[in-house]
């Protein structure tokens, strides 16, 4: 089944909506916009609507479903869709809806029931409500292979066989999905049955010990693979399925899951994530007539709207990446990346966040345009891309270079050496700090403020400010411990006035604008960075 065209009314956050233009080829269609543009409510359409054709219940909350302001509203007539195919003969497998709240943080049995059909189980009224599948899924799989153990057409099976075919394939979809986590088996379902799995060097570990990402990721794979068999000519709906997940798990599971739809089948998600959007696109750059994009951002749905697949272009890209995040979308597509050290943008530390990116950034704005810098944390987070930045922009734009740079501070010649064998960059000297404060930059302040005869002075202030820290256990090189004293003696010195009450504020405001091209402070920095 395949959804053509779609029509609202009245219906939550919808007064007149019509989506259309759906090709039969969508094999995959994603819903993008912020959080409240009526994605979840579209979801909650086609809820209603396989309750009132498709006999799954009736969700129906007048209260809930019914836009404010209606009052003359019908479940019958509030949502129609025509589809590309006739409906199957049973309708009650036409949708599929997984609803945002998927959340079982743990689960045992000490019995197995005989399931009934999967297509009576209960269904998830309102997309609101939390959807709990795992257990379920969990005793149908036990009951399968209990199953098995009495059907003779595998008597030629042993015990380990028979229990592995029932959880295979998801062992495999896991293998692809996951670099360390395997489902290892069921436990003993008669004695706190539960899922166990192998990660690491732990072994056969309970499903409840799983973080929220692996078991969010699990729970679809595991749901999809389960109903595959039973909801084979099926359209499935999966409200935000990157929940709790990082950018590149996102990926790796929009992947899987569009590999496991059936050719008859769609799949349907909401997102404003940057991995399953990047998947999204990669995925439509293969098969640009099998995955479509519907845009409900900026959408007055108060009036009468029409949705249409649309071109996922640059501007509306970006504009994607604003809701997924936020200012950080502003460096998409740079031609360069640089990560360097520095503390992110965080509200604990917001003034003297991103202290390094900033300097880095005004420094090089005019001779390199093309290029931006992220404050990442530390040396470790920079070359391990702890925060997965790099990759994320690299995933979004395949043609932005990333660099690590990290600063000097203690690192040995041979550490260095493989830093850079590595395609990592390290700066010559310390940290920034070292090249904002040093020497010729102080003349040229002196200089600028007309103090030349201070120079002299300044620079015998830096000399004692780097002995004192010195004094107090720093490394002989260490600028930045010695820099808050020199940055009192240029106060005292030049008479300045507004100067900062930091000594990030003095520099970014004093000191960057006079490391130029020319000075052997910024061609030095410039190989560092670039070279």
């Amino acid at each position: 089944m395949r959804v053509k065209e779609v029509s609202i009314k009245g219906f939550k956050r919808f007064t007149d909506v019509s989506i259309k233009d759906l090709p039969t080829t969508a094999r995959l269609v994603v819903l993008i916009g912020p959080n409240g543009s009526g994605k979840s409510s579209l979801f909650d359409s086609f809820r209603v609507w396989a309750g009132v054709n498709a006999q799954i219940g009736n969700p129906w909350q007048p209260v809930y479903h019914v836009k404010q302001g209606i009052t003359d509203s019908d479940q019958n007539k509030a949502v129609q869709i025509q589809f590309h195919q006739d409906l199957p003969q049973n309708r009650r497998k036409t949708f599929y809806i997984r609803s945002g709240y998927r959340n079982e943080a743990d689960f045992s049995v000490s019995s197995v029931q005989q399931p009934g059909n999967i297509q009576d189980a209960p269904k998830v009224p309102r997309l609101a409500d939390n959807d709990v599948s795992v257990s379920n899924n969990y005793n149908r799989l036990v009951w399968a292979s209990v199953a098995g153990l009495y059907d003779r057409a595998n008597d030629n099976l042993n015990v380990k066989a028979l229990r592995e075919r029932e959880i295979g394939m998801i062992q495999d979809s896991m293998g692809r999905v996951f670099d360390d986590l395997i489902l290892s088996g069921l436990g003993e379902p008669t004695s706190q049955g539960t899922f166990l799995f192998d990660k690491g060097t732990s072994r056969e570990f309970k499903y409840m010990n799983l973080s929220g990402g692996e078991k969010g990721a699990f729970d679809l794979l595991l749901d999809l693979i389960v109903k595959l068999r039973f909801y084979d000519d099926t359209i499935y709906c999966i409200d935000e399925p990157d929940l709790h997940m990082h950018t590149r798990l996102q990926a790796k599971l929009l992947d899987e899951l569009y590999r496991w739809i059936p050719d008859n089948s769609q799949l349907w998600i909401s997102t404003h994530s940057v991995g399953m959007m990047a998947k999204a696109k990669e995925l439509q750059k293969t098969s640009p007539e099998s995955v479509v994009f519907l845009d409900f951002d900026q959408q007055d749905f108060d009036k009468s709207v029409q949705l249409s697949p649309v071109k996922m272009t640059r501007v509306r890209w970006i504009q994607a990446l604003g809701v997924a995040l936020g200012d950080m979308a502003t460096l998409v597509a740079p031609e360069r990346i640089v990560l360097c050290e520095g503390k992110p943008v965080t509200g604990s530390v917001a003034k003297i966040a991103e202290f390094d990116a900033q300097c880095y950034r005004r420094i090089f704005a005019n001779e390199f345009p093309e290029a931006d810098f992220i404050s990442v944390g530390n040396a470790s987070d920079v070359v391990n891309d702890r925060l997965e930045i790099g990759w994320a922009i690299q995933t979004i734009s395949k043609g932005t270079a990333v660099t690590r740079l990290v600063d000097r501070d203690d690192l040995t010649e041979a550490e260095i050496a493989n830093l850079r064998k590595s395609g990592r960059k390290v700066l010559t000297l310390r940290h920034i700090e070292s090249y904002l404060f040093d020497d010729e930059i102080l003349i040229k302040l002196c200089d600028q403020r007309d103090a030349t005869a201070m120079a002299e002075k300044l620079l015998a202030a830096k000399r004692s400010a780097m002995s004192e820290s010195e004094s107090r256990g720093n490394p002989a090189d260490n600028v930045k411990s010695a820099a808050p004293n020199i940055h009192a003696a240029a106060r005292q010195l030049l008479n300045l006035t507004q100067s900062g009450s930091t000594v990030e504020a003095f520099a970014l405001e004093f000191l960057v604008p006079l490391l130029t091209p020319g000075t052997k402070a910024y061609e030095t920095l410039k190989k560092d960075v670039f070279g």
